[in-house]
């Protein structure tokens, strides 16, 4: 194998890895706890509308038990990590739905009481950019200063055509004053990037990644679309009115787009783990050991690596 040529690398990884990211933060190995705190979204309770996004399955937490409370959930995730990985630490990871979509008061209280563990080293809330106000705000800074928060926002793409497409209800300038404004306030944002949404083609996912590049964001998940049974996607892909990324398609793009991704930026994920019990289609994306192992082959065999054409946008 040829020399790895990325610095922010422990193994032969080109990219930089969530791994190495906990282990130069922390010391030592990381695990997220899922959690599903019984929230819901704008989206879905008819604020803005119903349904959601057109991939959405009633929450991303699929995993969760969020029928138990807040407290005993993160008990079993942490009974479940230990009993594999005993000495690591655990982040709690709020990822079901719109995670700021409560009053504050309840938020408070959500958010605080998984603090009150001492296995617990930090917390992540996934979240919508239209549910940031001020007030929330002003939580999530308050937090920021007791543990390691992320702020994980949904921003899959940065062509308005399909934000319209997916419904997803805000506009990509709402996205940017979000993140501008978590950003302004010191707290770590990982941006969610979604590839092969409908009509998108390999120029647009990349361009998507290059303005990405411009906001340097602290990290970044990149993930295929899923096509998950009982969604709107589903009466659409069985429709034939999209097409799906192949393979080898997928992963040539994740590595156009890390080639132009700032070095610095963590990439907390570079493909999607989408419920196997409903996975409509791609099925090549089950198998994320192979779509992992394409990438690091990619990397090498084109001789390149996260951030290789990278340029830092100068101050005007």
């Amino acid at each position: 194998m040829k020399e790895n040529p990325f610095v922010f690398s422990l193994d032969n990884k080109r990219y930089h890895t969530l791994n190495y990211h906990n282990k130069t933060t922390f010391g030592r190995k990381i695990h997220k706890a899922v959690i599903d705190c019984g929230l819901t979204c704008p989206n879905i309770d008819g604020t803005k509308g119903t349904g959601g996004c057109i991939f959405c399955d009633g929450g991303s937490g699929y995993f969760t038990k969020g029928e138990l409370s807040v407290e005993k959930q993160l008990k079993s995730e942490i009974n479940r990590i230990h009993s594999r990985f005993q000495d690591c630490s655990v982040i709690a990871y709020f990822q079901a739905n719109t995670n700021t979509y409560a009053p504050v008061e309840i938020l408070r209280e959500i958010y605080y009481s998984v603090l009150n563990f001492p296995e617990i080293c930090g917390i992540s809330v996934g979240t919508r950019a239209d549910c940031l106000g001020d007030d929330v705000l002003n939580l999530l800074s308050e937090l920021n200063e007791k543990t390691y928060l992320t702020v994980e926002l949904g921003m899959q793409t940065v062509h308005e055509k399909t934000i319209y497409k997916i419904n997803r209800l805000y506009s990509h300038r709402e996205f940017l004053n979000s993140y501008f404004r978590l950003k302004n306030r010191g707290i770590r944002v990982c941006l969610h990037i979604i590839n092969g949404l409908p009509n998108e083609t390999a120029e647009m996912m990349t361009e998507t990644a290059r303005q990405t590049a411009e906001l340097n964001p602290d990290a970044v998940k990149l993930q295929m679309l899923h096509v998950i049974k009982g969604t709107q996607l589903e009466n659409l892909c069985n429709s034939g009115k999209i097409s799906l990324l192949t393979r080898n398609e997928y992963t040539d793009i994740i590595v156009r787009q890390l080639e132009i991704l700032p070095p610095e930026t963590v990439i907390e994920r570079i493909t999607g783990d989408g419920d196997r019990t409903k996975l409509i289609a791609p099925m090549w994306s089950a198998d994320k050991k192979s779509v992992l192992s394409e990438i690091d082959k990619k990397l090498v065999e084109y001789n390149t690596y996260q951030g290789k054409y990278y340029r830092k946008r100068l101050a005007p």
